[in-house]
């Protein structure tokens, strides 16, 4: 079982619903590349993705409208994960899902709306994308600004819910804001090692043992600028040599995945970000879910015995599971 903890599915399957109307990509597309990849689970998010970052709370709507529709006709190859008894590492027969938020622009400084998102089944959120928004900085804002009051008042709202919390693409004053209120583990669902590959959107060794200190989980994205700075560093190898080096900083225990797939991106959303629209923006052998097993490999390779990949792939969010669902 590999559970990855950040994936842009609902983009794909809101966008290929859109052009035809017609239900059943999740089956159709997707499944076959993920039994391909023995990817059995993960936090699925809503994202307004550029260019719909204009109008964030209408592309949420869209893609959460989009998602139940799959998911409805979907049931007998889904489950969602609503709380930890939901989910099992040992199936099988399903793709577990638990919904997730990268970024809270859309709801503005309305925290009551957390709990309508709450309601309708979302288990996870991150307060930004990379942008500043009403309730902290990402990290293509202001870095001297950080969390506001109502950032604050989401992050206790997160946790009173029993939502997972994720840093991921804060900048590090609202990291830091974070961190000195947040009273249960957080997540980096999705960022690597800044001491390895020095991109502000990976973390310093400081905010990976703060993360740790939590409880929380890093999760090891296939990013290509955030592996590696040169091309020859952009390989499957050069993700071993993150988890490596967390591992030795904080243990096996704190290190989970968050490939962060960039194949159900289209071009107007990738440039926003990227220059690599020409080329594949994951790495060489990590690029799509289908490919997952070649970091097992590698990892096997490289000496992590079957109990720390197994920790890796699933244990370590079964356990944060456990305390925060």
């Amino acid at each position: 079982m590999i559970f990855d903890g950040h994936s842009d599915l609902w983009i794909d399957i809101a966008n290929k619903r859109s052009l035809n109307g017609v239900g059943g990509a999740f089956r159709k597309h997707h499944l076959p590349e993920f039994k391909k990849g023995n990817v059995n689970a993960g936090i699925f998010v809503f994202w307004a993705d550029p260019p719909h970052d204009k109008a964030p709370k209408k592309r949420i709507d869209e893609l959460i409208n989009s998602a139940i529709m799959e998911l409805d006709i979907s049931k007998e190859i889904t489950k969602l994960i609503k709380k930890h008894e939901d989910f099992n590492p040992f199936e099988k027969n399903y793709i577990q899902i638990l919904l997730g938020m990268e970024g809270l622009s859309h709801i503005g400084t309305d925290i009551d709306l957390i709990d309508y998102y709450y309601n309708i089944g979302i288990r996870h959120a991150s307060l930004t994308w990379n942008e500043e928004n009403e309730l902290a900085t990402g990290v293509l804002g202001d870095k001297n600004r950080g969390l506001t009051k109502y950032g604050k008042a989401a992050v206790n709202r997160l946790e009173q819910l029993g939502m997972i919390v994720d840093v991921s693409h804060l900048n590090e004053k609202s990291f830091w804001d974070l961190a000195s209120c947040a009273t249960k583990p957080f997540i980096a669902s999705h960022s690597n090692s800044r001491f390895i590959c020095d991109d502000k959107r990976n973390l310093t060794d400081s905010q990976i043992k703060e993360i740790a200190n939590s409880g929380g989980l890093i999760g090891m994205n296939s990013f290509r600028q955030f592996v590696g700075q040169k091309s020859e560093q952009q390989t499957v190898s050069g993700m071993i040599k993150h988890i490596k080096h967390i591992a030795d900083l904080v243990g096996i225990e704190h290190i989970s995945f968050g490939f962060d797939y960039c194949n159900y991106l289209d071009n107007s959303t990738l440039t926003s970000f990227t220059t690599n629209v020409n080329s594949s923006p994951g790495i060489e052998g990590l690029n799509e879910v289908s490919e997952t097993r070649n970091l097992i490999n590698e990892m096997k390779l490289n000496g992590f015995t079957e109990n720390d990949i197994k920790l890796i792939s699933s244990g370590n969010y079964e356990r944060l599971f456990k305390e925060i669902l």
